[in-house]
């Protein structure tokens, strides 16, 4: 009888405050997959429905409650998400629509794949959460957490794209569900062990998170502080209604080898020296809108926590698992990229070492609603957290040949930033030994043309080294 009935999981204060933000554009994680061939819509529904048993996160509704104003996740027993089909009538009228939008205040000579056009419509749609959130009426008081959707572009091309709530799916979440749609789709099995379903604070050791109150509120207001003294990449527009839009910065495999060798032999992460090169290249172009004095500016770093949890979790556990950890870096123009890069990652460890990114948990989340809540706490509104988002640790994805077996040609994965978050978010792959990253960043806040010359920029610095 237990397993015919719905569970119901109140959201931690992590994933709610995830829940706050999405409302507002910021968190619809997206993947999208570029096929060369027709999809076996019926292999695909299997591999659907095997994820959503092995991971009941993915059979949840998202429900609201109005009164109490609080999230909680209602997991179904049976899983119950169906593939949208788009025609190549309706996906040539999205692509036309995109198209004037991005062509309307971009140049021509900057080109954009249907692929990374269906992505960027994805990642703006996010009208089931903000209906949610915004309802004080019982029949739309449920969502759910993951649609997928078929699109026929012409040509014999498909692009099939799995959009998620962030609060159920983090950046891991999103490696392993297209780790083990490949193994579904290509005739393999998956990891049926049950999940933990519990969220991060509920499973952080205690001693690493102990913080007395006097010591919270203290924090509270050295950020806020501080926030107030961070220079932002020039806004372009900040009366526009905003949406995401990524810029790509792909590198061949000699290039990503020399910098990955390079990142080795001085023991340190690649995140750090995309970091430098997006602060050097900040700096130095003057996009802050300011003189080129030294400025400070703010990088926030997502670790994947689940090792340090109890239990820890593995990899291919679901969720959001990510806690962030937010310093500043003042510089004065002239610095040397890899010496940048050092200070950058020995700061990091020295955060992760005082355990920052779990006892200052709580005070991010806090100020993060605060700013979803009033916008004008942030300069001109914007919204803007920091200048970039990274990853601590850089996605490695050798599949490319099971990739190809289904016919996926290219991907895309990651998530909306246009409403509370940096000015540029960065989801870094190293595919079959070249990286691409996808950048996302609120426009027209920042336009198309700003952040692709920012992106070659740093891919310019990179390749220097």
């Amino acid at each position: 009888m237990e397993g015919s009935i719905s569970r119901r999981r109140v959201a931690a204060c992590t994933e709610t405050a995830w829940c706050r933000a999405v409302p507002g554009g910021t968190g619809t994680a997206v993947i999208a997959l570029s096929s060369s061939d027709v999809p076996n819509l019926q292999l695909l529904q299997n591999a659907l429905q095997e994820l959503q048993n092995s991971h009941p996160i993915l059979k949840s509704k998202l429900h609201f409650n109005p009164i109490s104003s609080t999230f909680s996740f209602l997991t179904s027993p049976t899983p119950f998400v169906q593939i949208k089909t788009y025609e190549l009538p309706e996906t040539s009228k999205i692509l036309n629509d995109q198209n004037v939008l991005n062509y309307h205040k971009t140049p021509h000579d900057i080109s954009i794949s249907p692929l990374q056009i269906i992505l960027e419509h994805e990642l703006n749609e996010n009208s089931p959460w903000q209906t949610l959130h915004y309802s004080d009426t019982a029949a739309a008081s449920s969502a759910d957490m993951l649609f997928v959707s078929l699109y026929e572009v012409g040509s014999g091309k498909w692009i099939v794209v799995f959009r998620l709530h962030v609060a159920a799916c983090d950046r891991t979440t999103a490696v392993s569900l297209l780790e083990e749609l490949l193994l579904l789709m290509n005739g393999g099995g998956v990891d049926k062990t049950g999940e933990v379903e519990l969220g991060m604070e509920d499973l952080v050791p205690r001693m690493l998170a102990k913080k007395s109150m006097l010591s919270r509120g203290l924090n509270v207001i050295s950020y806020s502080v501080n926030s107030l003294r961070l220079t932002n990449l020039k806004f372009k527009d900040v009366k526009s209604a905003r949406r995401s839009q990524v810029a790509r910065l792909q590198m061949n495999r000699t290039e990503t080898h020399k910098i990955l060798s390079e990142c080795k032999s001085r023991g340190i992460k690649l995140s750090s020296v995309m970091v430098a090169a997006g602060l050097v290249a900040t700096h130095s172009s003057g996009s802050h809108g300011l003189d080129r004095h030294q400025r400070k500016y703010g990088i926030i770093t997502l670790i994947d926590c689940r090792r340090f949890l109890e239990p820890p979790l593995r990899s291919n556990h679901f969720g959001f698992y990510h806690a962030a950890i937010l310093n500043s870096y003042t510089i004065r123009g002239g610095e040397e990229l890899w010496e940048l890069a050092k200070k950058i990652s020995t700061t990091l460890e020295a955060s992760k070492n005082s355990n920052k990114h779990f006892t200052d948990m709580s005070d991010l989340n806090f100020l993060l609603c605060r700013a979803v809540e009033n916008p004008s706490l942030t300069e001109s509104g914007a919204m803007r957290t920091s200048l970039m988002t990274v990853f601590e640790d850089t996605v490695v994805d050798n599949s490319g040949a099971m990739q190809a077996e289904i016919g996926v040609k290219d991907y895309i994965g990651c998530a909306s930033t246009h409403g509370i978050g940096p000015s540029v978010a960065v989801f870094d792959t190293i595919r079959d030994g070249r990286l691409d990253c996808a950048c996302v960043y609120p426009a027209p806040l920042h336009s198309r043309e700003q952040m692709e010359a920012l992106v070659d920029n740093m891919k310019a610095l990179l390749v220097k080294g």
